[in-house]
């Protein structure tokens, strides 16, 4: 497995690269063009700059995360072809600049959804956090008010100012797409790019829904097992795989994580490993903070997550994911460096453990 962490670019990233370079174990970064905007297509000329400055750091593009998806496509529109040409396009400028491997999503209006950006635990640290009661309570259109006051003046990925300013227009746009429909637009959209991905050997990596149940009444489709494989099913091709976000995934709490891994053997090619803290499982009151990725500081066991993804083979890009924010550093929500390089250590001494056992 490689280890990696996520990097906004140097205008948009507290964390340097040269602060990424020290973490032990850490060679490469997963990043993006974060000032692109969806259906917009990416200049073979600006994806080799960013690959130069991240070598002269040292470090690799281990994968892109994200090429976000235009709404045309996830609610079937007219110009969907169009943007699914541009899409292409940017696949194959990526291709072209020897990089194989793009996380995507394809949530509706909101990519996440968090009620607290900066929630205290008793440590003295901030995370992120969600309360069901607090979603039932709000109008989706000030979800973005409640928490801006917490982003540190970042630019939170999903949740730019520009497409929130637009959301009464987004849940419009959604109001008669369903589950089914979405998944067949989602198919849609893969077999028609299948073919780039296989002429540069592109995998391309679906984050899961977060959280993994419909939101403000919209609807959500990579949330659990049985989805995920019919997704597989359906576009049955080595290169239609998954981000398995173990924090995603397991916002519900009857997702087998380490079952799921098996279940996707040879389709798993990105990995985000955290840990939640499940104060309320109740579904109609839950209550759940982003927790340290050590296994005991929340509900997740980390030790059998990794190695799972140990016994299916699995050697893609890896990383920590939504950080606490420690020891008084100020930055974007979830994607500090102290906290993140603490959990880079951990998973990599996790990773080092159960391959020395295996080998006895």
């Amino acid at each position: 497995m490689q280890m990696t962490l996520r990097w906004y670019g140097s205008k948009f990233d507290t964390v340097t690269l040269k602060q990424i370079r020290q973490i032990p174990g850490v060679n490469g970064v997963i990043t993006t063009l974060y000032d692109t905007v969806p259906g917009e297509v990416w200049s073979r000329e600006r994806i080799k700059a960013l690959k130069d400055e991240v070598a002269e750091a040292g470090l690799c593009i281990a994968g892109i995360e994200s090429v976000n998806i235009h709404d045309e496509i996830k609610t079937g529109g007219p110009n969907r072809d169009m943007y699914i040409d541009n899409y292409i396009e940017t696949l194959r400028n990526l291709g072209e600049e020897d990089i194989h491997l793009v996380c995507y999503n394809f949530m509706p209006v909101f990519d996440w959804t968090r009620t607290e950006l900066a929630r205290v635990r008793p440590d003295g640290s901030t995370v992120l956090a969600y309360t069901q009661e607090a979603v039932d309570n709000l109008i989706p259109e000030k979800m973005f008010d409640s928490i801006a006051g917490d982003m540190n003046g970042s630019v939170m990925p999903g949740w730019e100012p520009e497409r929130m300013a637009h959301v009464k227009e987004l849940f419009e746009l959604y109001k008669n797409i369903d589950e089914e429909t979405l998944f067949n637009n989602l198919v849609y959209f893969l077999k028609a790019i299948m073919p780039v991905c296989n002429e540069y050997d592109i995998k391309m990596a679906i984050h899961p829904d977060d959280p993994a149940w419909p939101v403000f009444g919209l609807p959500r489709i990579i949330t659990c097992k049985e989805n995920i494989l019919r997704m597989m099913k359906m576009v049955d091709d080595p290169h239609n795989g998954v981000t398995f976000c173990a924090g995603s995934y397991g916002t519900n709490l009857k997702n087998d994580l380490p079952d799921m891994i098996r279940s996707l053997k040879g389709r798993v090619h990105f990995a985000h490993v955290r840990n939640l803290k499940f104060l309320d499982p109740n579904p109609e009151t839950l209550n759940f903070e982003e927790a340290p990725h050590l296994s005991r500081c929340g509900s997740f066991d980390l030790y059998e997550i990794v190695k799972a993804l140990h016994d299916i083979g699995f050697e893609g890009p890896i990383r920590p994911d939504h950080g606490r924010m420690i020891w008084g550093e100020v930055g974007m929500p979830g994607y500090g460096l102290y906290d993140r390089a603490l959990g880079a250590c951990y998973i990599n001494g996790l990773i080092e453990a159960i391959e020395k056992n295996d080998r006895k």
